[in-house]
């Protein structure tokens, strides 16, 4: 991923506060015939390791367990069409194409495979713990038969990926002027879906970079 030094998410924090948010990973790995493969897999992102699982059946990460292999791990954020009506300069220069504004976070490791089931189970765990805070009756593994629980972890292999590198960028229109990029502002939060949208979340994470308090 080619990251410029204006594009560039430098602050630890805002890059785990966005994994946090999604929740989700595209996880990329090569397979023995040598096509990349890749699953969309829940994720935690825990000190220096990426925490997911995954289904026992998935040929993916089939021979997996006590071995380890290169992956790729990609946390895609927010992201929407950006229309080149919406700059001002456009008028007087006449130049402007249209362009797309995201946020992604890429992580690059050791993706290991286990079978420990209290390993596992304390992984699913906090998955479920993360996803069900600030909710009024949080949900937990304990609310289910243990033997559902038990069962269900029978067909799971845990992962974990030893972070070596992470890469994270965060296109919002950086190179236009201040009202090229209000522009940009105003015409995302006029597109549907408003609130929660994806395109009203680039705009809110654009206007943060006009004003970081």
């Amino acid at each position: 991923m080619d990251v410029s030094d204006f594009t560039r998410m430098a602050d630890e924090a805002q890059q785990r506060e966005l994994v946090r948010r999604v929740g989700v990973a595209q996880v990329i790995t090569t397979g023995e015939d040598g096509w990349p493969q890749a699953t969309l897999l829940p994720v935690l992102w825990e000190g220096d390791r990426l925490v997911m699982h995954a289904a026992f059946s998935n040929s993916q990460f089939a021979g997996l367990i006590g071995r380890s292999v290169p992956a790729l791990a990609v946390v895609t954020g927010p992201n929407a069409y950006v229309s080149p009506t919406w700059y001002p300069t456009r008028a007087k220069r006449g130049l402007a194409v249209p362009t797309w504004n995201y946020q992604v976070v890429q992580f690059r490791g050791a993706l290991h495979g286990y079978d420990d089931r209290d390993r596992l189970r304390d992984a699913v765990a906090a998955v479920s713990a993360a996803h069900e805070a600030g909710r009024p009756r949080p949900w937990t593994l304990d609310d289910a038969p243990a033997s559902l629980i038990n069962g269900l972890l029978h067909g799971v292999i845990g992962l974990e990926l030893a972070i070596q590198e992470v890469r994270a960028k965060a296109e919002l229109s950086q190179n236009r002027v201040l009202a090229d990029r209000q522009g940009v502002i105003e015409g995302l939060r006029g597109e549907p879906g408003g609130p929660g949208s994806g395109s009203y979340e680039v705009a809110e994470a654009m206007a943060r970079t006009l004003d970081p308090a």
